[in-house]
């Protein structure tokens, strides 16, 4: 078996305007139900497509804010890596993800900060987009080793403040 490298950025290698490759995935009716009983979401418009149809008038059954919020974070911490730690997020669903749709996920850094000698802070703007259009928009806060031998999840209380950088704010 052959395990998989992951890169560790630190802070001083990411720039303003740098982009995130994109991430492509085939949504299935599958991932839908899973990603709602993994996040105890019962709720049916999540699994049944009758429900979504007939009483929430859309075309199928769609992701829910969970499993949303998780790609969202999958794709920014496997972009920097086991060293990076995830601040703040937020995001604005704008178009239901529905199966059969391809989600691409695009970012680009916008901002960047250091806080201490230990913790550096960027913001990343994302886009999820289908075959109609953006379906999301997120704001994201990550914090990035401002040093090689930095291990952000092992700091004091005082040294971590996700606040630290306010989103869009340089």
């Amino acid at each position: 078996m052959t395990k998989q490298r992951f890169e560790c950025r630190r802070f001083d290698d990411v720039d303003v305007g740098t982009t995130l490759p994109p991430l492509s995935f085939d949504v299935t009716a599958t991932d839908i139900v899973l990603g709602a009983v993994a996040s105890r979401d019962w709720r049916p418009m999540h699994h049944d497509q009758k429900f979504a149809v007939e009483r929430n008038g859309v075309r199928d059954i769609f992701l829910n804010t969970p499993t949303q919020a998780g790609w969202l974070e999958h794709y920014v911490t496997r972009w920097a890596g086991p060293a990076a730690r995830l601040g703040r997020m937020k995001f604005s669903m704008k178009q239901s993800i529905f199966p059969g749709s391809t989600m691409v996920l695009a970012g680009e850094v916008n901002g960047k900060r250091i806080q201490n000698s230990a913790v550096g802070w960027i913001g990343i703007s994302v886009l999820v987009s289908t075959e109609d259009g953006i379906a999301t928009s997120a704001a994201i806060t990550l914090a990035l080793p401002v040093q090689a031998d930095t291990n952000l999840w092992t700091l004091e209380h005082s040294q971590w403040n996700p606040n630290f950088y306010q989103w869009g704010n340089q």
